[in-house]
């Protein structure tokens, strides 16, 4: 790891406790908090564009329960239009931690570089809500934006799926769900360093047991909370690769290295290109887990990392209309 990367990696495991030290005072606290704005921070996350405008609003779940959603708008796309393309973002946090606000940066360097709306899902979380809610909420919203075009004023017929960690779990999963629901909006799936298997298989999870970002034992943790006593494990709707592949959206898998979860992305790569779905996949070489939203820490990866991604949103949304 690159000295720079490690030092930024060191402090932002230190500023936390790992969430297998947290009881669930302590998980509603960590969720709840949110990272500051200002130089330093910025640096190392990436600004949030101001060309971006926030708004709010909620999508109805199966039960009844609303669900939250921060929806981002670059300001150059004049109110009129409704041709713009959608990206639905679930984040990452192990189904347990995150939070939307934090990834304000990433988002809104999509919605400026891609020209889109982003709408980023705040599903309901583990422990409190255990799987499946959180992949109900994520399918739910995407459902509710893709008949909901005129209120978002965009083209919802042009939708993609991304998420980071969890979130590429849980993007993986709606695509799935939405197919074999019939649902042919889906163009994109862009997946950062995704959990696709957890019944933890992957070789990758030993090789970097104590790695920076990640443990071994927090992705215990992580899923103890979310996966209910006695579940299998190989539901598609917890592990995405032990799915029906075929027929889904075309992929980016980007990959860490240095991450526990690198060969979660690797493994469902190759099961997707096994499936007859074009993929695009890149590992990024001596970065850690988490680190999307870290660009500064590894500033020349960092760029690469989020104008790749852009680059393939762009290109699936936009090249036909």
């Amino acid at each position: 790891m690159a000295p720079l990367t490690a030092l930024v990696s060191f402090v932002g495991d230190r500023l936390g406790r790992p969430v297998e030290e947290l009881d669930f005072d302590g998980i509603q606290r960590a969720r709840a908090g949110v990272l500051p704005r200002n130089r330093l921070v910025d640096r190392v996350t990436g600004r949030v564009d101001p060309s971006v405008g926030i708004t709010y609003g909620t999508a109805p779940a199966r039960d009844d329960h609303e669900i939250p959603l921060r929806i981002y708008r670059p300001r150059a796309l004049r109110d009129a239009r409704t041709d713009v393309p959608v990206v639905m973002w679930f984040h990452g946090g192990g189904w347990v931690l995150g939070n939307v606000v934090d990834h304000d940066p990433l988002c809104t360097f999509v919605a400026a570089e891609v020209g889109c709306v982003v709408v980023s899902v705040d599903y309901r979380m583990a422990p409190e809500h255990p799987a499946p809610v959180a992949v109900d909420d994520c399918v739910d919203a995407t459902t509710w934006v893709g008949v909901s075009g005129d209120v978002l004023r965009a083209d919802a017929s042009r939708m993609a799926v991304a998420g980071d960690s969890a979130g590429g779990n849980l993007a993986a999963v709606v695509a799935q769900v939405l197919r074999d629901h019939g649902d042919h909006r889906l163009r994109y799936q862009a997946l950062i360093y995704p959990a696709t298997d957890l019944t933890m298989s992957s070789a990758s999870i030993g090789e970097h047991a104590n790695a920076g970002g990640l443990t071994q034992r927090s992705m215990h943790a992580f899923r103890d909370h979310y996966v209910p006593a006695g579940h299998d494990l190989r539901d598609p709707l917890l592990s995405p690769l032990f799915g029906r592949l075929d027929g889904l959206p075309p992929a980016l898998v980007q990959t860490a290295d240095l991450d526990p979860l690198r060969d979660d992305g690797t493994r469902y790569a190759s099961a997707l290109r096994d499936a007859g779905v074009p993929v695009r996949l890149t590992n990024y070489l001596r970065v850690p887990h988490g680190f999307a939203s870290m660009p500064g820490a590894a500033p020349a990866v960092g760029r690469q990392q989020r104008w790749e991604l852009a680059a393939e949103l762009s290109t699936a949304l936009n090249a036909s209309r």
